[in-house]
Protein backbone atom coordinates (compact mmCIF):
# COMPACT_ATOMS: atom_id res chain seq x y z
CA UNK A 1 0.00 0.00 0.00
CA UNK A 2 2.86 2.35 0.79
CA UNK A 3 4.32 1.73 -2.68
CA UNK A 4 0.99 2.44 -4.35
CA UNK A 5 0.47 5.59 -2.28
CA UNK A 6 3.96 6.80 -3.13
CA UNK A 7 3.25 6.22 -6.83
CA UNK A 8 0.03 8.20 -6.64
CA UNK A 9 1.81 11.06 -4.89
CA UNK A 10 4.58 11.09 -7.47
CA UNK A 11 2.06 11.08 -10.31
CA UNK A 12 0.08 13.89 -8.68
CA UNK A 13 3.24 15.95 -8.15
CA UNK A 14 4.23 15.42 -11.76
CA UNK A 15 0.80 16.51 -12.95
CA UNK A 16 0.92 19.64 -10.79
CA UNK A 17 4.40 20.49 -12.01
CA UNK A 18 3.29 20.05 -15.61
CA UNK A 19 0.25 22.24 -15.00
CA UNK A 20 2.43 24.92 -13.41
CA UNK A 21 5.01 24.87 -16.19
CA UNK A 22 4.73 27.62 -18.82
CA UNK A 23 2.91 26.49 -21.96
CA UNK A 24 5.56 26.55 -24.68
CA UNK A 25 3.53 24.53 -27.18
CA UNK A 26 0.42 26.24 -28.54
CA UNK A 27 -1.91 25.76 -31.48
CA UNK A 28 -2.22 28.57 -33.99
CA UNK A 29 -3.50 28.96 -37.51
CA UNK A 30 -1.53 26.41 -39.54
CA UNK A 31 -0.66 23.98 -36.78
CA UNK A 32 1.14 23.59 -33.47
CA UNK A 33 4.28 25.55 -32.57
CA UNK A 34 6.80 25.16 -29.79
CA UNK A 35 8.63 28.13 -28.28
CA UNK A 36 10.77 28.25 -25.19
CA UNK A 37 11.20 30.15 -21.95
CA UNK A 38 13.92 32.80 -22.13
CA UNK A 39 14.78 34.64 -18.91
CA UNK A 40 11.34 34.05 -17.46
CA UNK A 41 9.39 34.97 -20.60
CA UNK A 42 7.84 32.67 -23.18
CA UNK A 43 9.28 33.50 -26.59
CA UNK A 44 7.88 32.24 -29.90
CA UNK A 45 9.88 33.32 -32.94
CA UNK A 46 9.52 32.90 -36.67
CA UNK A 47 5.78 32.13 -36.71
CA UNK A 48 4.39 32.29 -40.26
CA UNK A 49 1.25 34.44 -40.54
CA UNK A 50 0.82 34.19 -44.33
CA UNK A 51 2.03 32.08 -47.23
CA UNK A 52 5.47 32.99 -48.60
CA UNK A 53 4.88 35.75 -51.21
CA UNK A 54 7.11 34.13 -53.83
CA UNK A 55 6.69 33.15 -57.47
CA UNK A 56 3.17 33.95 -58.64
CA UNK A 57 2.45 35.49 -55.21
CA UNK A 58 5.06 38.22 -55.67
CA UNK A 59 3.06 41.48 -55.65
CA UNK A 60 -0.13 39.80 -54.52
CA UNK A 61 -2.13 40.36 -51.36
CA UNK A 62 -0.91 38.05 -48.58
CA UNK A 63 -2.47 34.61 -48.79
CA UNK A 64 -3.47 32.28 -45.92
CA UNK A 65 -0.67 30.52 -44.10
CA UNK A 66 0.11 27.00 -45.31
CA UNK A 67 -0.57 24.30 -42.70
CA UNK A 68 2.26 22.09 -41.44
CA UNK A 69 2.40 18.65 -39.87
CA UNK A 70 3.58 17.93 -36.37
CA UNK A 71 4.99 20.61 -34.06
CA UNK A 72 6.88 23.44 -35.72
CA UNK A 73 9.83 24.85 -33.79
CA UNK A 74 9.41 28.56 -33.02
CA UNK A 75 12.74 29.22 -31.36
CA UNK A 76 14.55 31.25 -34.04
CA UNK A 77 13.65 34.36 -36.01
CA UNK A 78 12.45 33.95 -39.59
CA UNK A 79 14.03 35.62 -42.59
CA UNK A 80 13.95 39.39 -42.90
CA UNK A 81 12.36 40.81 -46.04
CA UNK A 82 14.41 41.78 -49.09
CA UNK A 83 16.29 45.03 -48.48
CA UNK A 84 19.46 46.94 -49.16
CA UNK A 85 21.83 47.83 -46.28
CA UNK A 86 20.76 51.43 -45.75
CA UNK A 87 21.17 52.27 -42.05
CA UNK A 88 24.20 51.47 -39.90
CA UNK A 89 22.22 51.38 -36.65
CA UNK A 90 20.16 48.33 -37.65
CA UNK A 91 21.15 45.06 -36.00
CA UNK A 92 19.45 41.91 -37.28
CA UNK A 93 19.18 38.54 -35.57
CA UNK A 94 17.40 36.91 -38.50
CA UNK A 95 19.31 34.21 -40.43
CA UNK A 96 19.22 36.08 -43.74
CA UNK A 97 16.92 37.86 -46.16
CA UNK A 98 14.41 36.35 -48.53
CA UNK A 99 11.06 37.01 -50.14
CA UNK A 100 9.85 34.26 -47.81
CA UNK A 101 9.70 36.65 -44.85
CA UNK A 102 6.15 36.95 -43.53
CA UNK A 103 6.85 35.90 -39.96
CA UNK A 104 6.05 37.35 -36.56
CA UNK A 105 7.41 36.93 -33.05
CA UNK A 106 5.58 36.73 -29.72
CA UNK A 107 6.80 37.37 -26.18
CA UNK A 108 4.33 36.42 -23.46
CA UNK A 109 4.42 36.18 -19.67
CA UNK A 110 5.58 32.76 -18.49
CA UNK A 111 2.41 32.27 -16.44
CA UNK A 112 -0.29 34.60 -17.77
CA UNK A 113 -3.06 33.41 -15.45
CA UNK A 114 -6.75 33.34 -16.25
CA UNK A 115 -7.16 37.01 -17.11
CA UNK A 116 -6.74 37.99 -20.76
CA UNK A 117 -3.74 40.26 -21.24
CA UNK A 118 -3.35 43.42 -23.34
CA UNK A 119 -1.39 43.06 -26.56
CA UNK A 120 1.25 45.21 -28.27
CA UNK A 121 2.03 44.82 -31.99
CA UNK A 122 5.17 46.79 -32.92
CA UNK A 123 5.84 47.78 -36.54
CA UNK A 124 9.48 48.50 -37.34
CA UNK A 125 10.80 51.60 -39.06
CA UNK A 126 13.29 51.96 -41.90
CA UNK A 127 11.70 54.15 -44.55
CA UNK A 128 9.49 51.29 -45.79
CA UNK A 129 12.73 50.03 -47.36
CA UNK A 130 14.54 48.23 -44.55
CA UNK A 131 14.04 46.88 -41.02
CA UNK A 132 13.12 43.62 -39.32
CA UNK A 133 11.19 42.28 -36.36
CA UNK A 134 14.36 40.66 -35.01
CA UNK A 135 16.07 43.95 -34.13
CA UNK A 136 17.00 43.96 -30.41
CA UNK A 137 15.55 47.43 -29.86
CA UNK A 138 12.05 46.06 -30.54
CA UNK A 139 12.45 42.99 -28.25
CA UNK A 140 9.17 42.35 -26.45
CA UNK A 141 10.45 40.59 -23.32
CA UNK A 142 10.36 43.69 -21.09
CA UNK A 143 6.75 44.31 -22.10
CA UNK A 144 5.91 40.68 -21.32
CA UNK A 145 7.34 41.10 -17.82
CA UNK A 146 4.80 43.91 -17.37
CA UNK A 147 1.89 41.59 -18.18
CA UNK A 148 1.65 42.38 -21.90
CA UNK A 149 1.76 39.99 -24.84
CA UNK A 150 4.15 41.73 -27.25
CA UNK A 151 4.73 41.04 -30.94
CA UNK A 152 6.95 42.22 -33.76
CA UNK A 153 5.84 41.60 -37.34
CA UNK A 154 7.54 41.58 -40.72
CA UNK A 155 6.18 43.18 -43.86
CA UNK A 156 7.41 43.46 -47.45
CA UNK A 157 9.65 46.41 -48.19
CA UNK A 158 10.73 48.65 -51.04
CA UNK A 159 9.59 47.55 -54.48
CA UNK A 160 8.56 44.14 -53.12
CA UNK A 161 6.12 45.81 -50.75
CA UNK A 162 5.04 48.98 -52.52
CA UNK A 163 5.45 48.69 -56.29
CA UNK A 164 2.45 50.01 -58.23
CA UNK A 165 2.29 49.09 -61.92
CA UNK A 166 -0.44 49.25 -64.58
CA UNK A 167 -0.27 45.50 -65.23
CA UNK A 168 -0.54 44.74 -61.52
CA UNK A 169 -3.59 46.97 -61.33
CA UNK A 170 -5.15 45.30 -64.37
CA UNK A 171 -4.75 41.77 -62.98
CA UNK A 172 -6.02 42.71 -59.52
CA UNK A 173 -9.62 41.88 -58.66
CA UNK A 174 -9.83 45.21 -56.84
CA UNK A 175 -8.14 47.12 -59.70
CA UNK A 176 -5.32 48.61 -57.65
CA UNK A 177 -1.67 47.91 -56.91
CA UNK A 178 0.99 48.84 -54.38
CA UNK A 179 0.60 48.78 -50.59
CA UNK A 180 1.44 45.07 -50.29
CA UNK A 181 3.48 45.88 -47.18
CA UNK A 182 0.43 47.52 -45.57
CA UNK A 183 -1.64 44.47 -46.46
CA UNK A 184 0.99 42.30 -44.79
CA UNK A 185 0.63 44.36 -41.63
CA UNK A 186 -3.15 44.02 -41.78
CA UNK A 187 -2.81 40.25 -42.29
CA UNK A 188 -0.59 40.06 -39.20
CA UNK A 189 -3.22 42.00 -37.22
CA UNK A 190 -5.93 39.63 -38.45
CA UNK A 191 -3.70 36.73 -37.31
CA UNK A 192 -3.43 38.36 -33.89
CA UNK A 193 -7.20 38.71 -33.70
CA UNK A 194 -7.63 34.97 -34.38
CA UNK A 195 -4.69 33.51 -32.49
CA UNK A 196 -3.47 35.75 -29.67
CA UNK A 197 -5.74 34.14 -27.07
CA UNK A 198 -3.56 31.01 -27.34
CA UNK A 199 -0.74 33.07 -25.77
CA UNK A 200 -2.96 34.59 -23.07
CA UNK A 201 -3.68 37.79 -25.01
CA UNK A 202 -6.94 39.67 -25.36
CA UNK A 203 -7.84 40.16 -29.05
CA UNK A 204 -9.99 43.15 -28.08
CA UNK A 205 -7.12 44.99 -26.36
CA UNK A 206 -4.53 45.29 -29.14
CA UNK A 207 -2.30 48.35 -29.39
CA UNK A 208 -0.45 48.98 -32.64
CA UNK A 209 2.78 50.96 -32.38
CA UNK A 210 5.68 51.95 -34.57
CA UNK A 211 8.50 54.41 -35.13
CA UNK A 212 9.32 56.36 -38.31
CA UNK A 213 8.00 54.20 -41.18
CA UNK A 214 6.33 52.14 -38.47
CA UNK A 215 4.56 55.28 -37.30
CA UNK A 216 3.60 56.08 -40.90
CA UNK A 217 2.18 52.56 -40.99
CA UNK A 218 0.21 53.01 -37.77
CA UNK A 219 -1.39 56.18 -39.15
CA UNK A 220 -2.20 54.29 -42.36
CA UNK A 221 -3.70 51.29 -40.55
CA UNK A 222 -6.01 53.71 -38.76
CA UNK A 223 -7.65 54.68 -42.08
CA UNK A 224 -7.59 51.28 -43.82
CA UNK A 225 -11.00 49.65 -44.27
CA UNK A 226 -9.46 46.15 -44.07
CA UNK A 227 -8.00 46.89 -40.61
CA UNK A 228 -11.22 48.09 -39.04
CA UNK A 229 -11.77 46.49 -35.64
CA UNK A 230 -8.33 44.86 -35.46
CA UNK A 231 -6.88 47.18 -32.78
CA UNK A 232 -8.06 49.32 -29.89
CA UNK A 233 -5.17 51.78 -29.33
CA UNK A 234 -2.32 53.32 -31.29
CA UNK A 235 1.17 54.69 -30.61
CA UNK A 236 3.10 56.73 -33.17
CA UNK A 237 6.73 57.74 -32.80
CA UNK A 238 8.00 60.33 -35.30
CA UNK A 239 6.03 60.19 -38.51
CA UNK A 240 2.65 59.91 -40.20
CA UNK A 241 1.15 59.41 -43.62
CA UNK A 242 0.14 63.10 -43.50
CA UNK A 243 3.79 64.14 -43.84
CA UNK A 244 5.82 65.37 -46.77
CA UNK A 245 6.02 61.98 -48.51
CA UNK A 246 2.27 61.57 -48.29
CA UNK A 247 0.50 58.92 -50.34
CA UNK A 248 0.44 59.84 -54.05
CA UNK A 249 -2.51 58.78 -56.23
CA UNK A 250 -2.43 55.41 -57.95
CA UNK A 251 -1.94 56.80 -61.46
CA UNK A 252 1.18 58.66 -60.38
CA UNK A 253 2.58 55.60 -58.59
CA UNK A 254 1.81 53.35 -61.58
CA UNK A 255 3.70 55.71 -63.86
CA UNK A 256 6.67 55.68 -61.52
CA UNK A 257 6.60 51.88 -61.26
CA UNK A 258 6.35 51.35 -65.01
CA UNK A 259 9.23 53.75 -65.67
CA UNK A 260 11.37 51.98 -63.08
CA UNK A 261 10.63 48.55 -64.51
CA UNK A 262 11.33 49.70 -68.06
CA UNK A 263 14.58 51.37 -67.05
CA UNK A 264 15.70 48.25 -65.17
CA UNK A 265 15.13 46.08 -68.22
CA UNK A 266 11.87 44.41 -67.17
CA UNK A 267 9.39 45.49 -69.83
CA UNK A 268 6.46 43.35 -68.66
CA UNK A 269 4.95 42.05 -65.44
CA UNK A 270 5.93 38.55 -66.53
CA UNK A 271 9.55 39.66 -66.73
CA UNK A 272 9.32 41.31 -63.33
CA UNK A 273 7.91 38.16 -61.76
CA UNK A 274 10.51 35.95 -63.44
CA UNK A 275 13.44 38.09 -62.30
CA UNK A 276 15.53 36.88 -59.35
CA UNK A 277 14.79 38.82 -56.19
CA UNK A 278 18.41 39.89 -55.90
CA UNK A 279 18.36 41.39 -59.41
CA UNK A 280 15.31 43.47 -58.51
CA UNK A 281 16.92 44.56 -55.27
CA UNK A 282 20.07 45.71 -57.03
CA UNK A 283 18.01 47.62 -59.61
CA UNK A 284 16.24 49.36 -56.74
CA UNK A 285 19.60 50.49 -55.37
CA UNK A 286 20.89 52.14 -58.55
CA UNK A 287 21.23 55.94 -58.72
CA UNK A 288 18.01 57.59 -59.78
CA UNK A 289 15.79 54.68 -58.73
CA UNK A 290 12.58 55.87 -57.04
CA UNK A 291 11.62 55.33 -53.42
CA UNK A 292 8.57 53.13 -53.15
CA UNK A 293 5.99 53.98 -50.52
CA UNK A 294 2.35 54.16 -49.53
CA UNK A 295 -0.10 54.86 -52.36
CA UNK A 296 -3.66 56.18 -52.39
CA UNK A 297 -4.76 53.17 -54.41
CA UNK A 298 -8.52 53.34 -53.82
CA UNK A 299 -8.56 49.99 -52.06
CA UNK A 300 -6.08 49.64 -49.19
CA UNK A 301 -5.96 53.44 -48.82
CA UNK A 302 -9.38 54.23 -50.22
CA UNK A 303 -9.03 58.03 -50.31
CA UNK A 304 -6.42 60.69 -49.64
CA UNK A 305 -5.23 60.23 -46.02
CA UNK A 306 -5.77 63.92 -45.24
CA UNK A 307 -9.39 63.59 -46.37
CA UNK A 308 -9.90 60.56 -44.13
CA UNK A 309 -8.57 62.34 -41.05
CA UNK A 310 -10.25 65.66 -41.84
CA UNK A 311 -13.59 63.91 -42.29
CA UNK A 312 -13.16 61.80 -39.12
CA UNK A 313 -13.14 58.49 -40.98
CA UNK A 314 -10.17 57.05 -39.06
CA UNK A 315 -10.39 54.48 -36.28
CA UNK A 316 -11.44 56.53 -33.26
CA UNK A 317 -9.05 54.90 -30.83
CA UNK A 318 -6.87 56.50 -28.14
CA UNK A 319 -3.58 57.76 -29.61
CA UNK A 320 -0.23 58.47 -27.98
CA UNK A 321 2.21 60.12 -30.37
CA UNK A 322 5.06 62.59 -30.61
CA UNK A 323 8.56 63.23 -31.86
CA UNK A 324 12.15 63.86 -30.80
CA UNK A 325 14.00 67.12 -30.27
CA UNK A 326 16.48 66.60 -33.12
CA UNK A 327 14.78 64.62 -35.84
CA UNK A 328 17.10 66.39 -38.26
CA UNK A 329 20.25 68.46 -37.86
CA UNK A 330 20.12 72.15 -38.74
CA UNK A 331 22.71 71.41 -41.42
CA UNK A 332 20.10 69.51 -43.41
CA UNK A 333 18.66 72.84 -44.57
CA UNK A 334 21.89 74.85 -44.35
CA UNK A 335 24.11 72.83 -46.70
CA UNK A 336 25.80 71.25 -43.66
CA UNK A 337 27.07 74.62 -42.41
CA UNK A 338 26.76 76.07 -38.94
CA UNK A 339 23.55 78.05 -38.34
CA UNK A 340 23.78 81.83 -38.52
CA UNK A 341 20.95 84.35 -38.93
CA UNK A 342 22.14 85.11 -42.48
CA UNK A 343 22.26 81.46 -43.53
CA UNK A 344 18.88 80.77 -41.97
CA UNK A 345 17.29 83.71 -43.77
CA UNK A 346 18.83 82.51 -47.03
CA UNK A 347 17.34 79.05 -46.44
CA UNK A 348 13.89 80.53 -45.78
CA UNK A 349 14.14 82.51 -49.01
CA UNK A 350 15.19 79.39 -50.90
CA UNK A 351 12.36 77.25 -49.59
CA UNK A 352 9.52 79.78 -49.31
CA UNK A 353 10.26 82.70 -51.62
CA UNK A 354 7.59 85.34 -51.18
CA UNK A 355 6.50 83.66 -47.94
CA UNK A 356 9.97 83.83 -46.37
CA UNK A 357 8.99 86.71 -44.08
CA UNK A 358 6.00 84.73 -42.80
CA UNK A 359 8.28 81.75 -42.17
CA UNK A 360 10.72 83.98 -40.31
CA UNK A 361 7.92 85.10 -37.97
CA UNK A 362 6.94 81.47 -37.31
CA UNK A 363 10.55 80.56 -36.46
CA UNK A 364 11.50 83.77 -34.66
CA UNK A 365 13.70 82.34 -31.89
CA UNK A 366 17.26 81.09 -31.34
CA UNK A 367 18.61 80.46 -34.83
CA UNK A 368 20.27 77.13 -34.03
CA UNK A 369 17.03 75.79 -32.54
CA UNK A 370 14.89 77.32 -35.28
CA UNK A 371 17.01 75.80 -38.07
CA UNK A 372 16.97 72.42 -36.34
CA UNK A 373 13.19 72.59 -35.88
CA UNK A 374 12.55 73.66 -39.47
CA UNK A 375 14.68 70.80 -40.77
CA UNK A 376 12.67 68.32 -38.70
CA UNK A 377 9.34 69.93 -39.52
CA UNK A 378 9.97 69.74 -43.25
CA UNK A 379 10.81 66.06 -42.96
CA UNK A 380 8.31 64.46 -40.59
CA UNK A 381 7.50 66.57 -37.53
CA UNK A 382 4.80 68.64 -39.23
CA UNK A 383 3.08 65.48 -40.50
CA UNK A 384 3.16 63.99 -37.01
CA UNK A 385 1.70 67.16 -35.52
CA UNK A 386 -1.04 67.24 -38.16
CA UNK A 387 -1.99 63.64 -37.37
CA UNK A 388 -2.16 64.40 -33.65
CA UNK A 389 -4.08 67.66 -34.18
CA UNK A 390 -6.73 66.09 -36.39
CA UNK A 391 -7.12 62.90 -34.39
CA UNK A 392 -7.51 64.80 -31.11
CA UNK A 393 -10.83 66.06 -32.44
CA UNK A 394 -12.12 62.49 -32.59
CA UNK A 395 -10.58 60.51 -29.71
CA UNK A 396 -8.39 60.87 -26.59
CA UNK A 397 -4.89 61.89 -27.68
CA UNK A 398 -1.64 62.47 -25.81
CA UNK A 399 1.43 64.16 -27.32
CA UNK A 400 5.06 63.84 -26.20
CA UNK A 401 8.33 65.63 -26.94
CA UNK A 402 11.36 63.40 -26.36
CA UNK A 403 14.54 65.35 -25.62
CA UNK A 404 16.99 62.96 -23.95
CA UNK A 405 20.19 62.71 -26.07
CA UNK A 406 21.95 59.39 -26.27
CA UNK A 407 25.00 59.16 -23.98
CA UNK A 408 28.62 58.71 -24.98
CA UNK A 409 29.49 55.48 -26.76
CA UNK A 410 31.52 52.73 -25.14
CA UNK A 411 34.39 53.49 -27.52
CA UNK A 412 34.59 57.12 -26.43
CA UNK A 413 32.45 59.06 -28.88
CA UNK A 414 30.83 62.03 -27.09
CA UNK A 415 27.17 62.21 -26.14
CA UNK A 416 24.74 63.55 -28.73
CA UNK A 417 23.57 67.16 -28.56
CA UNK A 418 19.89 66.34 -29.10
CA UNK A 419 17.49 63.42 -29.24
CA UNK A 420 18.08 62.09 -32.74
CA UNK A 421 15.59 60.24 -34.90
CA UNK A 422 14.87 56.77 -33.43
CA UNK A 423 16.80 57.53 -30.22
CA UNK A 424 13.76 56.89 -28.03
CA UNK A 425 12.98 53.31 -29.09
CA UNK A 426 15.19 51.45 -26.61
CA UNK A 427 13.99 53.72 -23.80
CA UNK A 428 10.30 53.18 -24.55
CA UNK A 429 10.68 49.41 -24.94
CA UNK A 430 13.05 49.10 -21.93
CA UNK A 431 15.74 47.63 -24.14
CA UNK A 432 18.79 49.75 -23.34
CA UNK A 433 20.90 46.70 -22.59
CA UNK A 434 20.18 45.29 -26.03
CA UNK A 435 22.11 48.19 -27.58
CA UNK A 436 25.81 47.59 -26.98
CA UNK A 437 26.97 50.84 -28.63
CA UNK A 438 26.25 53.30 -25.81
CA UNK A 439 27.53 53.65 -22.25
CA UNK A 440 24.13 53.90 -20.59
CA UNK A 441 24.00 55.95 -17.39
CA UNK A 442 21.71 56.00 -14.37
CA UNK A 443 19.95 58.99 -15.94
CA UNK A 444 19.30 57.00 -19.11
CA UNK A 445 17.81 54.18 -17.08
CA UNK A 446 15.61 56.64 -15.20
CA UNK A 447 14.31 58.10 -18.47
CA UNK A 448 13.65 54.59 -19.75
CA UNK A 449 11.70 53.65 -16.63
CA UNK A 450 9.50 56.72 -17.03
CA UNK A 451 8.84 56.37 -20.75
CA UNK A 452 8.33 52.62 -20.50
CA UNK A 453 5.84 53.10 -17.68
CA UNK A 454 3.83 55.58 -19.75
CA UNK A 455 3.77 53.16 -22.68
CA UNK A 456 2.79 50.22 -20.47
CA UNK A 457 -0.06 52.18 -18.90
CA UNK A 458 -1.33 53.26 -22.31
CA UNK A 459 -1.19 49.70 -23.69
CA UNK A 460 -3.05 48.38 -20.65
CA UNK A 461 -5.60 51.13 -20.07
CA UNK A 462 -5.66 53.48 -23.06
CA UNK A 463 -4.25 56.26 -20.86
CA UNK A 464 -0.53 56.82 -20.09
CA UNK A 465 -1.11 58.21 -16.61
CA UNK A 466 -0.35 56.22 -13.49
CA UNK A 467 0.88 56.43 -9.95
CA UNK A 468 4.34 57.94 -9.32
CA UNK A 469 4.41 59.53 -12.78
CA UNK A 470 4.08 63.22 -13.71
CA UNK A 471 0.53 63.99 -14.81
CA UNK A 472 0.12 63.88 -18.59
CA UNK A 473 -2.91 65.87 -19.83
CA UNK A 474 -4.63 65.17 -23.12
CA UNK A 475 -3.52 67.45 -25.94
CA UNK A 476 -6.97 69.08 -25.95
CA UNK A 477 -6.46 70.51 -22.45
CA UNK A 478 -5.39 74.18 -22.60
CA UNK A 479 -1.94 75.19 -21.42
CA UNK A 480 0.72 72.66 -20.42
CA UNK A 481 -0.43 69.61 -22.36
CA UNK A 482 2.70 68.11 -23.99
CA UNK A 483 4.87 65.68 -22.02
CA UNK A 484 8.57 66.44 -22.25
CA UNK A 485 10.33 63.13 -21.72
CA UNK A 486 13.79 63.61 -20.25
CA UNK A 487 15.63 63.22 -16.95
CA UNK A 488 13.11 65.67 -15.50
CA UNK A 489 9.88 64.78 -17.27
CA UNK A 490 6.83 66.99 -17.07
CA UNK A 491 4.00 68.60 -19.02
CA UNK A 492 4.71 71.95 -20.66
CA UNK A 493 3.19 74.36 -23.15
CA UNK A 494 5.39 74.32 -26.29
CA UNK A 495 3.63 77.29 -27.93
CA UNK A 496 4.50 75.86 -31.35
CA UNK A 497 1.17 76.00 -33.11
CA UNK A 498 2.12 79.05 -35.18
CA UNK A 499 4.93 77.24 -36.94
CA UNK A 500 2.75 74.26 -37.80
CA UNK A 501 -0.08 76.46 -39.03
CA UNK A 502 2.48 78.08 -41.34
CA UNK A 503 3.14 74.62 -42.83
CA UNK A 504 -0.62 74.09 -43.06
CA UNK A 505 -0.88 77.16 -45.28
CA UNK A 506 2.07 76.03 -47.36
CA UNK A 507 0.51 72.59 -47.85
CA UNK A 508 -2.77 74.17 -48.95
CA UNK A 509 -0.93 76.01 -51.74
CA UNK A 510 0.52 72.82 -53.23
Amino acid sequence: MKTASAGILLATAASLAQAAAPATTVKVEGGRIEGRVEEGVRAFKGIPFAAPPVGALRWQAPQPVRPWQGVRQATAFGNRCMQLPLYADMVFRSPGQSEDCLYLNVWAPANPGAKKLPVLVYIYGGGLATGDGSEPRYEGAAMARQGIVALTINYRLGMFGFLAHPELTAESKYKASGNYGLMDQAAALAWVKKNIAAFGGDPDQVTIAGESAGSYSVSAQMIMPMSKGLFARAIGESGSVLGSRGAPPLAEAEKQGAAFAQGAGFATLAALRAAPAEALLQAQGKPGAPRFGIVTDGHVIDRAPLDSYTQGRQAKVPLLAGWNSQEQHAGAILDNREPTPERFQAALQKFYGADAAEAARAYDYDVAEAARDLAGDRWLVYGTWKWIDLHARAAPTWRYYYSRPRPATIDGQPAATGAAHAAEIEYAMANLDGNKVYAWTDDDRAVSRTMHAYFVNFIKFGDPNGTSLPSWPKITQPGANVMRLDVQSGAYDPRDRARFEFHDRQAAQQ
